[in-house]
């Protein structure tokens, strides 16, 4: 994976999502504890960069990826380069490598001195509807986050004091330092794997409607839905979003058809049609959708 597998992201402006304002623990929390080597089980995440907010489709929140996750056995977790076509692919395209345990550790505690997890004063850039870059740090005897929103922005109001800019600029370092992990680490220090091998997926179901993009194209030939019966659980109560856990020979039966399909393919499912996000599950996200629905 080159540095470009590191530093992808996508974003699709849709709708309008209440942004999430940097929060912090509170002034008196106690300081994160160093990490503990081997602490943490093999899917137990270590180390976590998730953006939220921002403008985005309702199914697309329970939906997102985490930028990188890190577990306690050195793998990782994110999300490679994406085509530059319309529609785009059925799944993203997610790849992972290993570090070694004592990288994990050390990256770790690169995350607690660059202040993910204290009460840091991180202000509120003058900027409407960006994202919020949240780090998540285990170290084996606690869990710590950090919300700070618009990071990767410029403070070009001057809205932000000294103090705000310096505590950003380290949480801006560690996001870069994060994205390149074979520059981080060294040579040799990070082993690419290829694609994940995830072994459940989950649909996260809406009524379809055509894509505006295609009203004058040929539109996707419908797909037959090989998981669990659409649309499953509601996921939030304000909004037709609904989402399935397809898991053993479900599955694979998934994860194959989706090579058939791509972001704008109709599923059909009991007589009907429908818009179907396909999420591979992380290996700590074993509830299925329950997991996913803490994002809604």
């Amino acid at each position: 994976m080159g540095r470009s597998s590191w530093a992808a992201v996508a974003a699709v402006p849709l709708l309008v999502l209440a942004s999430a304002c940097a929060t912090q623990p509170a002034a008196d929390a106690a300081p994160p504890a160093p990490p503990a080597a081997g602490a943490l089980g093999a899917d137990e995440v270590a180390l976590r960069v998730v953006h939220t907010g921002g403008f985005v489709t309702p199914q697309s929140i329970p939906g997102r990826v985490p930028a990188l996750s890190i577990y306690g056995d050195g793998r990782v977790i994110t999300e490679g380069p994406v085509p530059a076509i319309y529609p785009g692919p059925a799944l993203p395209n997610l790849q992972q490598a290993r570090i070694s345990e004592a990288d994990v550790d050390a990256l770790v505690q690169r995350a607690l001195d660059a202040g993910v997890g204290t009460a840091a004063d991180l202000g509120q850039p003058p900027v409407a509807d960006a994202s919020t870059t949240r780090f998540l740090v285990n170290t084996g005897a606690q869990t710590r986050q950090t919300d700070a929103y618009a990071l990767e922005m410029p403070d070009d109001g001057g809205a932000l004091t000294g103090a705000q800019k310096t505590a950003r600029k380290k949480l801006s370092d560690l996001l870069a330092a994060l994205q390149d992990l074979p520059k981080t680490l060294g040579a040799g220090a990070v082993k690419e794997e290829g694609a994940y091998p995830a072994k459940s997926v989950a649909g996260i179901a809406t009524p379809y409607v055509q894509p505006e993009a295609l009203l004058e194209m040929q539109p996707p030939a419908p797909v037959a839905w090989p998981g669990p019966a659409l649309p499953g659980d509601r996921l939030n109560p304000n909004v037709e979003v609904f989402c399935v856990t397809a898991t053993g020979d479900q599955a694979a039966a998934v994860l194959t058809a989706a090579a058939k399909a791509n972001a704008a393919t109709p599923w059909e499912s009991g007589g009907k049609q429908w818009s179907v996000l396909l999420r591979p599950l992380l290996p700590d996200e074993t509830a299925g959708c329950a997991d996913l629905a803490k994002q809604s």
